[in-house]
């Protein structure tokens, strides 16, 4: 349980959290609507600078909190492409994909976060912490706080200083932004699963609001994506289309660190492992736990509440199913098995849980055509065609 903070020590916050990531500015908007004083500190000169993550949300991840539609493209369908770039069409109804304008995301983030009541401190490096008076005390500032929440992504330098969990595994991604074209459908997040060029995870193109984002991660070696390009050139012409942004990063890939906390210290989002370990996918993650992690603080503060680090710990998911997937896709079996497995209809069942969770593998499928169909005629374009007439196979 936390020391009781000696009664002459005033800190400057309640809580300081380190890193204004999509968990962290979360977990700032959240502490500070619950009356804490919140301070968010960023080695970043400013909101959505230096993007490390793809932005694309998953539908659950939506509606976690309510985001501005202009930041935002629905993208209902996915495509998914085996090493032979034979496709098959997957759906949900009433399911989407959205890629984002990702900084301008993270800054309505920030935007919220201030006028919920927290500061946030650009260009301020965190170096190191420890206690003092029953607080924690930033190394080099002196800003102290009854509460540290690290939220500085995979290689948390809060986790360094106070010893706590790291994350060791990884997906390793890299990914460029076109100028759109017309040659990406719109309609589909398009993935392709090769051990070639993706082992132990899948390519992707997808269409954003202002561009389509392609990419690719690996869970071993080095991503190389100009061997995905030229793979695939002939179905979509990458070589014609411009260039006009790149990113990378490293996704955690093996669960929950541990330890996660520390006497008046948590780690929360990709620092905290909170990715799933099969899809990569953590903003969701970050929007719910995120937002958990600020209540239980408030509620610990404010109502004599348990240890908000212990009770967030039995809430969390413990992802024994994924981190089992996991292993099964570091096998990265060979792109013929791949070929020959990937347009049975058990696999295109598989494929649906997975993409859609518990809505994947319900619905009319034709009804879900005629819909798409006239999502491509609202769009202006009348082809039609393989792209929809898949969905029926």
């Amino acid at each position: 349980m936390l020391s009781t903070p000696n009664a002459r020590a005033t800190p400057d916050a309640d809580v300081i959290i380190v890193g204004a990531s999509f968990a962290g500015l979360a977990a700032a908007r959240t502490a500070a609507m619950r009356g804490l004083r919140v301070i968010v500190i960023d080695t970043l000169p400013g909101p959505g600078a230096r993007i490390h993550t793809t932005g694309i949300l998953v539908r659950e991840a939506v509606d976690e909190i309510d985001i501005p539609w202009r930041l935002t493209r629905s993208v209902p369908g996915v495509r998914l492409y085996a090493p032979s770039l034979r496709s098959v069409d997957l759906f949900a109804p009433g399911y989407a994909f959205f890629t984002t304008r990702t900084a301008g995301l993270l800054r309505w983030m920030a935007d919220e976060a201030e006028a919920a009541g927290a500061t946030i401190l650009w260009n301020h490096r965190f170096t190191g912490a420890g206690h003092a008076q029953g607080l924690v005390r930033l190394d080099g500032s002196g800003l102290t706080a009854r509460y540290l929440i690290g939220a500085d992504g995979a290689r948390s330098r809060v986790a360094r200083a106070f010893g706590l969990g790291r994350n060791h595994r990884h997906l390793l991604g890299v990914e460029l932004e076109f100028a759109p074209d017309s040659a990406v459908d719109a309609r589909f997040l398009h993935c392709f699963a090769n051990s070639c060029f993706a082992p132990g995870y899948i390519a992707w193109a997808a269409p954003g609001p202002d561009t389509i984002q392609v990419g690719l991660a690996v869970s071993r070696g080095r991503p190389n994506i100009a061997a995905f390009l030229a793979a695939t050139e002939d179905r979509f012409g990458w070589s014609r289309m411009k260039v006009v942004g790149q990113r990378g990063g490293i996704i955690p890939s093996g669960g929950l660190v541990a330890p996660a906390a520390a006497e008046r210290v948590m780690l929360i989002g990709d620092a905290a492992g909170w990715v799933s370990p099969a899809t990569g996918g953590g903003i969701r993650l970050a929007f719910r736990w995120g937002r958990r992690a600020a209540a239980l603080l408030a509620d610990h503060f404010q109502c004599g509440g348990p240890d908000p680090a212990e009770a967030l710990a039995r809430e969390l998911p413990r992802f024994r199913l994924k981190l089992m997937m996991r292993r099964l896709l570091e096998f990265a079996p060979p792109n013929a098995v791949l070929d020959l497995v990937l347009g049975t209809a058990p696999m295109r069942s598989l494929a649906e849980r997975v993409y859609f969770h518990r809505r994947g593998g319900n619905g009319d499928r034709a009804t879900f055509v005629a819909w798409l169909e006239g999502q491509r005629t609202a769009a202006g374009d009348e082809r039609g065609g393989p792209a929809t007439r898949d969905l029926l196979r």
